[in-house]
């Protein structure tokens, strides 16, 4: 499967905010305003990609890093977005995501945090190498379905030797 990550544009913005909106998106992310993005994609400490799919490089998705200029090597994985679910895409964007955090970026740790509610998510982020360091409880609130309650966020890193480690036992593979 063919995915790419290509730098995303001003005219991608409505596309990014209707996906983030969406009803199976929304219970697990903190949706932005418009102009959060077009700060994200002028912002020399961020990454604002589109994930494309196929010969024909239809829009799957959307990633954001932040802390690309980080002194102390820290790269935030801050959002991962995709359209379609249980394809493999969220695996193979991760992993097109840690070898330019490691490579490109020269970061030490990358790093993310995701709501306790997205286990799918997790579960992810932990068979690809990332490892829990802690949690802050109840620290976002949710609303779902009419609903009103809290969720915690998971805060998991990997380091460059984790990854390195990683590569040498051929983990990274795309």
């Amino acid at each position: 499967m063919s995915l790419r990550l290509r730098p995303t544009m001003l005219s991608d913005l409505d596309w990014v905010v209707s996906l983030e909106r969406d009803g199976a998106n929304l219970p697990f992310i903190t949706p932005w305003e418009r102009t959060q993005h077009e700060g994200a994609i002028r912002f020399p400490d961020s990454r604002h990609f589109m994930l494309e799919e196929g010969d024909e490089l239809e829009r799957i998705g959307f990633v954001i890093l932040q802390g690309c200029r980080n002194p102390n090597g820290s790269v935030e994985l801050k959002r991962l977005v995709l359209q379609a679910k249980g394809r493999g895409l969220g695996r193979t964007a991760v992993r097109q995501l840690k070898a330019m955090a490691f490579t490109q970026l020269k970061s030490h740790r990358f790093w993310l945090d995701v709501k306790a509610l997205n286990t799918r998510a997790f579960e992810l982020y932990r068979s690809e190498g990332f490892v829990e360091e802690g949690r802050l409880r109840e620290s976002v609130r949710v609303t779902t379905d009419g609903a009103d309650g809290y969720d915690s966020l998971i805060v998991m890193s990997l380091l460059d030797r984790e990854y390195q480690a990683r590569v040498a036992l051929g983990l990274e593979a795309a």
